[in-house]
């Protein structure tokens, strides 16, 4: 069966998508079109370029994720040039070694940029802060004078994954200048919105998957200290605009994997935290397929 279908980010907790795709596929259900934020982006550009479940577990099984920690290079104590980093670059790591690894995993299936995907087979949301803007990749290249088409995806991806002052933001130059560009979580990090909109008939069944409780049993926040609360700040910012979309007709089609506050740049998970993970996604889409209707 042919869906479309919507990932949501949430940093390493994105591991759970692997075991919720991995259902998806054994079911015979398959993407026509797909979308997604920050981790979400992986998944559906992986996807996208042909790779199956079985194919993206041995992949990242294979990863030392702790390689894309890329911190520049200086005689400072990390110490100490962390701050400065902070403060002239705007993020602890360069990000420049997860747009490479995500550039040559892409290649390897023959896909560099997006005029190598059906139309309209992927979109990837990141964050304009120059402007202010939510952009969903490629389609708002327009407005920049970048040609859509010849857009690499590995770019647009490391995009969406720029986790504010944890990566560096991505500087896109365009003939109006020099845009900022982070984590599309900020804005949108969860995309169903893209194709269930209202008053629209929708062309085939929807299918999203958001590492999340379902708001109403979303456990309060504990806030005791200056890091909890951004953390709290950071999390609320990100889920406010799709709480307001989604609503009861929406929530049946979401497959929702709680997860714990705090996992998100924890780039040091044991294979058995990793196997957890990956283990709780498999179990909560079983358990949606069981109650699932299109």
């Amino acid at each position: 069966m042919d869906v479309d279908g919507v990932f949501s980010g949430g940093g390493i907790k994105g591991y759970a998508l692997m075991g919720a795709y991995e259902v998806l596929e054994e079911k015979g259900i398959t993407f026509k079109r797909l979308a997604g934020t920050s981790a979400g982006s992986i998944m559906a550009a992986f996807i996208a370029a042909g790779y199956s479940s079985k194919d993206i577990l041995t992949m990242m099984n294979e990863t030392e994720i702790s390689l894309f920690l890329d911190q520049r290079k200086t005689f400072i104590p990390f110490a100490i040039s962390k701050w400065l980093f902070l403060y002239w670059r705007m993020g602890l790591y360069q990000g420049r070694a997860l747009e490479e690894w995500l550039r040559k995993k892409l290649a390897d299936k023959g896909i560099y940029t997006f005029s190598d995907l059906p139309k309209d087979k992927l979109r990837i949301i990141a964050s304009d802060l120059s402007s202010g803007k939510l952009l969903v990749l490629p389609d708002d290249l327009d407005q920049f004078g970048i040609p859509k088409e010849t857009f690499p995806i590995a770019k647009a991806v490391r995009m969406s994954c720029g986790l504010p002052f944890f990566f560096e933001p991505v500087k896109l130059r365009s003939v109006s200048g020099k845009n900022i560009i982070v984590d599309g979580g900020i804005l949108s990090n969860f995309p169903i919105w893209l194709f269930d909109q209202e008053n629209k008939k929708k062309k085939r069944p929807i299918i999203g998957i958001k590492l999340s409780y379902k708001s109403e049993e979303q456990p309060k926040r504990e806030i005791k200290n200056a890091l909890s609360l951004f953390e709290a700040l950071f999390s609320t910012m990100k889920d406010v605009h799709d709480a307001r979309y989604i609503s009861r007709r929406h929530e049946k089609d979401i497959i929702f994997i709680p997860m714990e506050e705090g996992l998100t740049t924890e780039f040091s998970l044991s294979d058995q935290e990793k196997d957890a993970l990956i283990e709780k996604g498999r179990l909560k889409t079983k358990e949606f397929l069981t109650k699932w209707s299109y």
